[in-house]
């Protein structure tokens, strides 16, 4: 079990082909802060039918999007 499961859980609900998410909004959902380590779980995804698209530093935003 990851520790980002219930964001997979979350993303994979999403009815939309892409969309943003924060940082903080993030947080919320996985219950724990997003941190360096989100750059090796983020493959995870992709058994959800998911992939983390750009990840912005500066404006705190995560975009995941449908894989086809």
């Amino acid at each position: 079990m990851s520790k980002y499961n219930a964001l997979w859980e979350y993303v994979q609900k999403s009815e939309k082909e892409a969309f943003l998410l924060t940082f903080e909004e993030i947080q919320e959902i996985a219950g724990i802060p997003i941190d360096h380590s989100f750059l090796k779980y983020k493959k995870e995804l992709a058994e959800y039918g998911w992939q983390v698209g750009k990840i912005s530093m500066k404006n705190e935003t995560v975009l995941f999007h449908k894989v086809d």
